[in-house]
C-alpha cells in the first residue's frame, strides 16, 4: 500500500481528523480541477455520454503521461459496483476508439490523438474505501486498474491512497515476458549496456508495492499511479534514466546527471541520470527512492 499523498488547493499542514466528502461531486471535481497534478492525467471530458443502449455517462476522462486513456470512476463512500461499472465503460471506449480519438484531437491536437496507446487502457476508482473483496477482484483482473481511496483534511487538503494497483498484460507483453524472463521489455540489444538496462529495471520495479511498467516504443515508465521513471532503450555506451525528481534539489555531476527542464526527449521527467555502469547503478539508488516517493 502506498503512504498518504497530501494535495493541498491552499497551503500548510493537514492536522485535523479526515472526513469523507458531503457529495460524490464535492471529490469528481476536485479531482477534475487538479487531475494532471495528482494523477498525471490530462482532463478531457467530464460526465461524458455514452452511445449504447443502456446509456450511461463515464464521469472522468483523460489520456495518461503515457498516452493511455484514462476513465475515472468516483464513488463518496464504499460501494461495490463501482469496478464493475468501470469496466462497463472501459469495454465500451475500447469498441469506440473512434470516439475517443475524435475527443483527443478535439482537445489536445492530431499528434496525440495518432499516439494513443491502446495498449494500456486504465480505469482509476476514486471511493472513500474499498473491501478485501475489491482488492482481491482487480488482481484477478487483466485490466489496468487503480483503486484509490480519498479523504478529506478540513476545508483545504486532499489525500489519495493507493490501495491497489495492477497492470494489465496485452498479449505483445506476455510474448515479450516469456522470451526474456525477468529483464525489461526493450529493445533487443546484448552486451554490458544491455545488462545494466536488466539492472535498472530491476532495481525500478522493485521499489515497493503498486509499482507497475508501461511499454512504449521509445521508453519503458514506472508508474504509482504517476510515473516516476522512464527507462530508455540502452545505447552503444549508456542507459538513460528520467526521474520525476526535482533537479533544482539535487547536486548535479557532470556526465552522471543533467537538468532537462524544457528540453525535449522520450519519456517524462526532468532529472536525466547517465549510466555506463554498475557503480552508476548504486550512486543512483538514492535518486531513483527520491523520485519514487515523489510520485
Amino acid at each position: 500500500m502506498v503512504g498518504l499523498k497530501l494535495f493541498s488547493t491552499v497551503g500548510g499542514v493537514a492536522e485535523v481528523k479526515p472526513r469523507l466528502a458531503a457529495a460524490e461531486a464535492d471529490v469528481q471535481g476536485l479531482v477534475e480541477a487538479h487531475m494532471e497534478a495528482i494523477l498525471g492525467v490530462t482532463f478531457l471530458a467530464s460526465e461524458y455520454v455514452i452511445d449504447c443502449v443502456d446509456g450511461g455517462r463515464i464521469d472522468s476522462l483523460g489520456l495518461d503521461e503515457n498516452g493511455a486513456p484514462v476513465i475515472v470512476e468516483y464513488k463518496r463512500g464504499t460501494d461495490a459496483g463501482v469496478i464493475n461499472q468501470g469496466l462497463f465503460y472501459m469495454a465500451w471506449l475500447i469498441s469506440h476508439k473512434d470516439a475517443f480519438r475524435s475527443l483527443v484531437g478535439d482537445r489536445l491536437g492530431v499528434t496525440a490523438a495518432s499516439q494513443i496507446l491502446w495498449s494500456a487502457p486504465r480505469l482509476i476508482c476514486v471511493a472513500g474505501d474499498f473491501t478485501r473483496y475489491d482488492v482481491h477482484a482487480v488482481r484477478e483482473h487483466r485490466r489496468s486498474i487503480d483503486l484509490v481511496r480519498y479523504r478529506y483534511f478540513g476545508s483545504d487538503h486532499f489525500g489519495l491512497e493507493t490501495v491497489a494497483s495492477v497492470t494489465g498484460h496485452s498479449a505483445k507483453a506476455k510474448r515479450i515476458r516469456r522470451r526474456a524472463p525477468g529483464a525489461p521489455p526493450v529493445r533487443a540489444q546484448s552486451g554490458a549496456m544491455a545488462e545494466l538496462a536488466a539492472a535498472v529495471d530491476e532495481v525500478l520495479f522493485g521499489l515497493g508495492d503498486g509499482v507497475t511498467r508501461v511499454q512504449r516504443k521509445q521508453y519503458l515508465a514506472y508508474q504509482r499511479l504517476r510515473n516516476f521513471a522512464c527507462l530508455i532503450p540502452p545505447q552503444q555506451t549508456k542507459v538513460l534514466v528520467y526521474l520525476k525528481a526535482d533537479p533544482t534539489a539535487v547536486d548535479l555531476a557532470t556526465g552522471f546527471t543533467r537538468d532537462v527542464t524544457g528540453l525535449g526527449h522520450h519519456g517524462t521527467g526532468d532529472l536525466e541520470v547517465q549510466l555506463r555502469t554498475e557503480r552508476d547503478l548504486e550512486r543512483a539508488q538514492d535518486l531513483f527512492r527520491l523520485s519514487y516517493a515523489a510520485a
